[in-house]
């Protein structure tokens, strides 16, 4: 028997108004043609660099099933099936606002300055081991995202976790309104985009915007020990939660940790969730796992799900592409091992990285390398935002700091002579001198914003090898 499919063409004319056929059925929906997987309805996004519109011959090339148009120009004609609508990222989000009111998920919504997509990852994962989830693809969380994540979700699906981000003011608020979550989970509160906002508690009240669109009695979980934990609560209370639950180490917190042990790889924890004891181990190391790892816990408890195995489950939790994801590689005289956060960056995320970095050992006469790109979007505290690093380098016994950017370099002149590897303004003036340096040995951990562009680092120091592959969390 063939699945059923995700959406009908019938059902699409009618949740976006449009006019054209609809003898056609699609089994996913796509932004990108490029990705796109046969009978799957391609929805072309017109945005600031590229119109996705250019695209809708490719798309049917690849094996669109059908595709949404508001450029009659740009749409070529018997291609495939086309359905005209006023605009295409307004349909999305009447796709996404549809699937929400038909579903019978339990719907989670995650935001944070660290740490969301992790925390939906292990969500995901934990849930998963008795339910059918539906989640979020990789860091989908604005204002196209958001819509398509909710677009995907199968009607069938037992719980639906979406990431939400922001920039500005009232973007997660406009998010949380279509998502309308049962459940709402802040990671926590830093540094970040403090080019906008003048504040850690501007930044606290934006977060808690997530309370807006929740269900009349949903659950809100939060970070008991973040200093802006009243601002939260107090937001969640006026948008009407009929639940909050405190993560974290504070006596107060309803889910409690108790220990958290680290390794090179993993890290193991014991706490208290809602008065019942639980013993987990999260495949990812640094102690920010062990907290990533009891808001899950704290979550699915919350929801009624199964605690045991869940906590079970994120043992397989393995570090994703830019966010931890480790890769051994054989070079000549021995391997390097290189550990990719070349995602993004922001102060405490970078914190975070130097203390998985300090707690791995090199090999023989190797060396702890860091390669640091500017973090951005932090307003006139950035200098000192990335000078206040040394300290963490200081305490991981970094050996040896590439600087990308002006923010890093200024960091670089505050490190003792020794420690201070090439300085560039750019990655790809900074790449030759990484690749010249590295040896036998080495542990090297790339992390910076996105924009700084240190992904390509990563592939060049994995190139070096033919064994590159991902390294599994030990057992």
């Amino acid at each position: 028997m063939s699945a059923a499919p995700l959406w009908t063409g019938d059902a699409v004319l009618g949740a976006v108004g449009g006019e054209g056929p609809t003898a056609w059925q699609a089994g996913g929906i796509s932004i990108d043609s490029r990705t796109l997987r046969p009978g799957e309805l391609f929805v072309p996004i017109a945005g600031p660099n590229f119109d996705g519109h250019d695209f809708i011959a490719d798309a049917f090339a690849n094996g669109a099933a059908a595709a949404l148009s508001h450029c009659p120009s740009k749409t070529p004609g018997a291609l495939g099936p086309v359905v005209r609508v006023a605009d295409t990222l307004a349909a999305l989000r009447r796709l996404g606002c549809l699937r929400r009111t038909e579903s019978r998920a339990r719907v989670v919504a995650i935001t944070g300055s660290v740490g969301k997509t992790g925390t939906k990852e292990a969500l995901r994962l934990a849930l998963s081991s008795d339910a059918k989830v539906h989640a979020s693809a990789a860091s989908f969380n604005n204002h196209w995202g958001v819509p398509l994540s909710l677009a995907r979700m199968p009607v069938d699906a037992d719980f639906g976790i979406f990431e939400m981000g922001m920039n500005h003011p009232g973007e997660i608020a406009a998010l949380t309104r279509m998502a309308r979550p049962h459940l709402a989970l802040i990671t926590a509160i830093a540094p970040a985009h403090l080019a906008v906002f003048a504040s850690l508690a501007d930044i606290a009240r934006a977060k808690a915007e997530i309370f807006q669109g929740m269900v009349d009695g949903g659950i809100a979980v939060l970070c008991r020990d973040s200093e802006h934990y009243p601002i939260l609560e107090r937001a969640a209370e006026t948008a009407g939660a009929g639940s909050i639950v405190g993560f974290g180490e504070s006596q107060a917190a309803e889910a409690r940790l108790i220990r958290a042990v680290e390794h090179p790889d993993c890290v193991c924890a014991t706490a208290e969730i809602m008065g019942q004891p639980v013993a987990y181990k999260v495949g990812a190391a640094g102690r920010h796992w062990a907290m990533n790892g009891l808001a899950v816990l704290a979550a699915v408890q919350a929801l009624g799900a199964d605690l045991g195995r869940a906590a079970l489950a994120l043992a397989e939790l393995q570090p994703m592409k830019g966010r931890g994801q480790r890769h051994r590689v054989r070079i000549a005289g021995g391997a390097i091992e290189v550990i990719d956060e070349s995602y993004n960056a922001s102060p405490a995320s970078v914190r975070a990285a130097l203390a998985v970095l300090g707690r791995v050992a090199p090999k023989k006469s190797g060396r702890r390398i860091a390669v640091l790109g500017d973090m951005l979007e932090l307003g006139d505290d950035a200098t000192a935002l990335h000078v206040g690093l040394v300290e963490g380098l200081l305490a991981a016994d970094v050996d040896l700091v590439f600087a990308c950017g002006a923010n890093m370099a200024a960091l670089s002149e505050r490190l003792p002579a020794a420690r201070r590897g090439a300085v560039a303004e750019t990655s790809t003036e900074l790449l030759a001198h990484v690749l010249d340096a590295v040896g036998p040995g080495d542990v090297v951990m790339v992390k910076g914003s996105l924009a700084m562009a240190m992904a390509p680092i990563v592939e060049a120091l994995t190139g070096l090898g033919s064994d590159g592959a991902p390294i599994a969390a030990a057992g």
